[in-house]
């Protein structure tokens, strides 16, 4: 079973995956967007005199594009989420839900870090910024191998959100079996991970040695692989495969969506509907002569006698 796991697994999630993105990309790219519907939270620009937020309702590209960073890069809107709960049985109380956006922030740089830790596997020689951000995460050295920072906080990050989906009542009323598949994708492959590097001592020759002869497209089994490392990949396999077909792909979506995309500026232009195109219509006048005999036999008003 070592060629299922290690070399059929991985191409066929990687086909599923390009092919999938690829897909649902081209199918929301073609999508019509006839009015300007971009979700703000800020002064719209308007008089001269009234202050407009260039952020929260931006009005030109440049503005959309400093709020698209900071919702990509720092996750915005989720740092401004609240949380409603009722106390006293009918008092609503709001309060922050920073917690939140700290584990998902935590957990999209970790995994960042980790995919970019790892491509020193599949590229040779292995680029300088690679080293940099492997030196820079294992400055915390705590014996050997050396302790990366990322799989500590990636792992911790993993298991707040899910315990968070498990113990609040609101977030596990609304979770999915989807929901809870994807983080279990996530702890598996990263669990699987840690286990490989600080617990059974997987040799590091023969990953490069399969790893470079998968982007080579010479595939080969090499001796040495361990399970943990054969169980790691299934889980990498059923992630690619999975992430088209879920939410995950919120991550190439916010780039199309036109709720974030398009600048809120229809007090300044005009915005046509492109496919607003001539529509044969059957008006009321029509319909009343195609049916007045049967309209006046059933006693019926009639707007023309």
């Amino acid at each position: 079973m070592s060629l299922f796991f290690a070399v059929v697994a991985p191409y066929a999630a990687m086909v599923i995956f390009l092919g999938g993105v690829s897909f649902r990309v081209q199918k929301w790219a073609r999508a019509a967007v006839p009015f300007r519907i971009p979700t703000t939270s800020g002064q719209q620009k308007s008089l001269p005199w009234v202050r407009h937020s260039r952020l929260e309702s931006p009005s030109t590209k440049l503005g959309v594009a400093g709020r698209m960073a900071l919702e990509i890069l720092l996750f915005r809107s989720l740092f401004r989420n609240n949380r409603a709960e009722l106390h006293g049985g009918a008092r609503l109380v709001y309060g922050e839900e920073k917690f939140l956006w700290l584990g998902a922030l935590t957990f999209h740089y970790s995994l960042l870090i980790v995919f970019l830790r790892h491509l020193r596997f599949f590229l040779e020689p292995v680029p300088g910024f690679v080293l940099l951000l492997q030196t820079l995460d294992g400055f915390f050295q705590a014996g050997a191998p050396v302790l990366y920072l990322t799989d500590a906080t990636l792992l911790a990050a993993l298991a707040y959100l899910l315990t968070r989906r498990l113990l609040n009542a609101q977030v596990r009323y609304i979770s999915l079996f989807t929901d809870y598949f994807a983080l279990f994708l996530l702890l598996g492959l990263a669990v699987t991970g840690i286990l490989m590097r600080y617990f059974s001592g997987t040799d590091l020759v023969p990953v490069k040695e399969y790893a470079l002869g998968l982007v080579t497209f010479s595939p080969r089994v090499p001796e040495g692989l361990s399970l943990y490392f054969l169980a790691h990949m299934f889980f990498l396999s059923l992630l690619l495969a999975y992430f088209p077909f879920s939410k995950l792909m919120h991550m190439p979506g916010v780039f199309l969506s036109p709720t974030r995309n398009l600048p809120n500026n229809s007090r300044m232009e005009r915005h046509v509907n492109r496919w607003d195109y001539p529509v044969k219509v059957h008006s009321y006048e029509e319909w009343e002569n195609e049916f007045r005999d049967r309209i006046r036999a059933a006693g019926l008003p009639l707007e023309r006698q």
